[in-house]
């Protein structure tokens, strides 16, 4: 399904003359076939009809099978762009697209807290960024000059 959407939206873009990159296309369908619907629950805890991030359904089936149980199963369902973006896990990161007021609203009568675990969210804050040398495992390391001798014997 993936590589199928990705292929139509290109030759839609190709028609126009333009030239994008796959891997741009593929990250915004990934993110549309992110969720499940839950048809059968089995031993696990999410109900039918609801709408599961796929991550969350296969860690569930996982512990559902290692204690005995039933998996639940779903089928994957396509969500539309503005769908897709305002299902993310990160309320701030959902806020800075579409339904600002909607979805800050929502947060704070759920009383959510926000993980902060993506890049988008950690901009709008102006935290460090969890990537390359923003990323925890890099924050003890210091850097040593290199002397002035090695650099010109480099080149």
């Amino acid at each position: 399904v993936q590589d199928y959407l990705t292929k139509e939206v290109q030759s839609a873009y190709r028609l126009s003359g333009v030239e994008i990159n796959d891997k741009h296309i593929e990250v915004i369908v990934r993110q549309m076939l992110r969720k499940v619907r839950i048809e059968d629950q089995g031993d696990t805890e999410m109900l039918p009809g609801s709408l599961v991030d796929i991550f969350t359904y296969e860690d569930e089936n996982e512990k559902a099978l290692e204690n005995g149980g039933a998996p639940a199963s779903a089928k994957r369902t396509l969500l539309g762009i503005t769908k897709a973006a305002l299902a993310t896990e990160s309320f701030l990161s959902a806020a800075s697209f579409q339904e600002t007021a909607r979805v800050l609203t929502e947060a704070a009568i759920k009383n959510k807290i926000d993980p902060l675990i993506g890049l988008k969210e950690n901009v709008i804050i102006g935290k460090l960024i969890p990537a390359g040398t923003g990323m925890k495992i890099y924050k003890n390391i210091t850097t040593v000059p290199a002397e002035s001798g090695d650099a010109a014997s480099a080149e």
